[in-house]
């Protein structure tokens, strides 16, 4: 794990405030996608 990785705490945090309904284009992996916003942060 990176030092800009969401330990398991953060991620059982912040992933119920998601969205999960399914509509558009698929989603891919939510947590992927914040690790690597807030790489480039």
């Amino acid at each position: 794990m990176a030092r800009f990785d969401l330990s398991d705490f953060e991620w059982s945090v912040i992933e119920p405030l998601l969205p999960n309904k399914l509509r558009g284009v698929p989603r891919v992996d939510d947590r992927r996608v914040l690790n690597g916003i807030f790489w480039r942060l």
